[in-house]
């Protein structure tokens, strides 16, 4: 079988089978859930509940505060006790709406199923989509309604869902692949309908083998559906990356997926779309893997949003005994949490525990000019030439001359240095540099 990739890149241990091979569990319901006012690209949502307030499983609590935002919906039924700051994910401290568990589950009024959902049109499926708060679950958390409705000037040819998963110990979309086939493929389909895109695109690594014999007898009778399979390598995932791939075209710098004709979903999106399309379902739930080195019982779960790290870590077995990194998302890409009182939201694929083998990382060595970092770039940059200019505050050559705001800050770089040179930090803070200079 043929496979498309992109150039560079790095290959890395993947450390999928803790996980991988087993089903989903359905995460237990919390007693309290803290659910972010802002869990996605763009302005953050305004409440519209109040403490005291009585609320329902999937009643509207957070209105978007634009249109590039999306509404947040409670997880569980039960009543608003506060809302105050937590911290998040992204390292900031976020206004949550926390709601204490009644354990009824009792459904909002608006969850019902649609009795004709081949029959919506593509503006009424949009205006689904957008009220059931659906984010792109890939990690960016992108509202989707907005990828659905581009300028009058952009014609979409491709939707391609990316079911790459590349980052190790990540298998939370190989379970969605396998379990949830068939409403993924229909979730792909109001999207094409709601984005007016002719073709499909299903792309999945080939370390997936299973899920990719699912998808092409699922799709087998769809003629404007294929099932493209990636060969393993990080950060197959990526979305330009992975555009480039599938269909051979080049995303410009500082361009979007659109104006090469794609939009870019990932798997479980499509199944959060199906659920608001046929069952008016809003984005309460989203699959996430408990794994490492360090956890008792690695697992995937279908988690509610607002679901502390702490109750996932001791589903799974609790904190270890000996030093441990906990991770918010995958090994290479993730961030590094200093508490586990983090809430789940759209955008969380993983939580990772790994073991900290006190071990001091080695010390940082000259540059020996081996180029591996530009043969790994996959954004076709010059890493070492970034970090020097990095280090010597030069910005405007940073923006203007190497393109720095094109690395999308996969850490290929980094992994691949013999030299155990930081250049992704000094990449960071040089475009930290550039946001504080106000450099056009």
């Amino acid at each position: 079988m043929k496979t498309r990739t992109f150039r560079g890149g790095a290959h890395v241990d993947p450390k999928k089978s803790l996980t991988s091979g087993s089903t989903s569990i359905a995460a237990k319901a919390p007693a309290f859930v803290y659910i972010p006012l802002s869990q996605h690209t763009g302005a953050p949502c305004k409440p519209v509940v109040s403490v005291g307030d009585a609320v329902k499983m999937g009643q509207l609590i957070g209105e978007a505060g634009g249109f590039v935002s999306a509404p947040i919906h409670a997880s569980i039924s039960g009543t608003v006790t506060a809302i105050q700051e937590m911290p998040h994910p992204t390292g900031r401290f976020v206004e949550c709406i926390v709601i204490e568990n009644d354990y009824e589950d009792t459904p909002d009024e608006s969850i019902r199923k649609e009795p004709d959902p081949d029959g919506l049109t593509p503006e009424e499926l949009v205006a689904r989509i957008q009220q059931a708060g659906i984010a792109g679950l890939g990690g960016a958390a992108f509202p989707s309604h907005v990828k659905y409705t581009p300028p009058k000037d952009k014609t979409v040819e491709y939707v391609i869902l990316n079911g790459i998963e590349c980052e190790p110990f990540i298998t939370a979309d190989h379970r969605m692949l396998l379990e949830y086939t068939d409403a993924i493929v229909r979730g792909l389909k109001y999207i094409m309908k709601a984005a007016h895109a002719p073709k499909g695109i299903i792309a999945i690594e080939d370390n997936k083998m299973d899920a990719v014999r699912e998808m092409q007898e699922a799709t087998r009778t769809e003629e404007n559906i294929q099932v493209v399979v990636c060969p393993e390598k990080y950060p197959q995932g990526s979305e330009k990356q992975l555009i480039y791939a599938v269909t051979g075209r080049e995303v410009p710098a500082g361009g979007l997926p659109m104006d090469v004709g794609v939009i870019v979903n990932n798997v479980g999106t499509a199944n959060a779309v199906c659920e608001a399309v046929e069952d008016n379902r809003p984005l309460i739930t989203r699959m996430v893997t408990v794994s490492g080195d360090a956890v008792a019982k690695p697992a995937n779960y279908r988690v509610r949003i607002g679901t502390l790290f702490r109750d996932l870590i001791a589903e799974s077995g609790g904190l270890p005994e000996i030093p441990y990194v906990l991770l918010s998302g995958g090994l290479m890409m993730g961030k590094a949490m200093y508490t586990d009182e983090i809430p789940v939201i759209k955008g969380t694929s993983a939580v990772l525990l790994l073991k900290d083998s006190g071990t001091p990382a080695p010390g940082e060595r000259d540059c020996v000019r081996c180029a591996r970092c530009i043969d790994a770039c996959p954004a076709f940059l010059q890493p070492t030439r970034l970090n020097r200019l990095a280090r010597k505050h030069e910005f405007e050559a940073l923006l203007k001359e190497e393109n720095i705001m094109s690395c999308i800050e996969c850490g290929s770089c980094t992994y691949v240095c013999p030299a155990h040179i930081p250049l992704l930090e000094w990449i960071r803070r040089g475009k930290q540099g550039i946001i504080r200079s106000k450099i056009q």
